[in-house]
């Protein structure tokens, strides 16, 4: 883009760095002609460690965002900062402040903690495990055990949003709506799963599988691209969720994470009332 200005970001943690990741981007993703070219140093966890990234820092000052914990690194890292003329912030230091004010006492450093093989991370594997092995419509048998199940045409984003909400623990199956093809027999009878419609406009339907079609060098003179066919693929969809109930959500012009968001908030939802009665 003409007129864009780049800067360096450093992101530096003594985790993943998928906290810093996530944080930079949403910021930066505000600012139009502006873009970041990114330095992540994630496990960074001793000293060996560190000189390395002041090493890249001072190479190629820019912004410094850090997630560590251990008191001498982040000293070290400030006064490189400092050194180079590279603003840094502990993007986790007003959060600590914040709760550390509230609950009356101090957090004990544990570099990761939010990573360590508790219950909630085998949920989320688990929850994944299930969600791999139903993808698609496969082993419809076991539906009940589901927390979430999407229904869709083809190409509405069944599969990633699946896998997105899996990595969020909520074990998910995904089944494709296709013309003449019957429904599961035990769909119906799942009643602890909360079931959510995906829809999108044929437009965009069309073009997400043309490109498929493109990438595999298929023949692309076949209903499943033509605009008509997608349409009614669609309102008989609607139809579908509509006689059941069932919630919808058009995914076309949402993100992933913005359809998994909105399906998670259903699921609280749907959790409370299955509770209530």
């Amino acid at each position: 883009m003409v007129g864009r200005s780049y800067f360096h970001l450093h992101l530096v943690s003594d985790s993943t760095g998928e906290t810093l990741i996530t944080v930079a981007r949403a910021v930066v993703a505000q600012y139009e002609g502006v873009a970041a070219i990114e330095h992540v140093y994630p496990l960074v966890r001793s000293t060996t460690q560190l000189e390395r990234v002041l090493a890249e820092i001072e190479a190629a000052p820019g912004i410094v965002l850090y997630t560590l914990v251990d008191p001498d690194l982040m000293t070290r890292l400030e006064d490189v900062c400092r050194a180079t003329s590279s603003p840094c912030l502990s993007v986790l230091a007003p959060v600590h402040s914040l709760i550390s004010s509230y609950l009356g006492t101090h957090s004990t450093a544990r570099p990761g903690a939010q990573h360590m093989l508790n219950a909630e991370y085998f949920k989320r594997i688990d929850a994944m495990n299930f969600t791999l092995m139903h993808d698609d419509g496969h082993l419809p048998d076991d539906l009940d055990e589901a927390d979430v199940i999407l229904m869709g045409v083809s190409r509405t984003s069944k599969t990633p949003t699946a896998v997105y909400l899996a990595n969020r623990g909520l074990k998910t199956a995904n089944f494709p709506l296709v013309p003449g093809m019957p429904l599961p027999p035990n769909l119906e009878a799942a009643k602890k799963a909360l079931i959510v419609g995906l829809v999108a406009t044929p437009e965009r339907i069309v073009q997400i599988r043309q490109n498929r079609l493109l990438s595999l060098n298929a023949d692309d003179d076949t209903s499943y691209v033509d605009r008509e066919a997608v349409a009614e693929e669609i309102a008989a969809s609607r139809r579908l969720f509509a006689r059941h109930g069932w919630p919808v959500i058009d995914v076309t012009r949402r993100s992933i994470e913005e359809t998994a968001a909105a399906i998670i908030d259903l699921y609280r939802d749907h959790r409370l009332k299955s509770l209530a009665e």
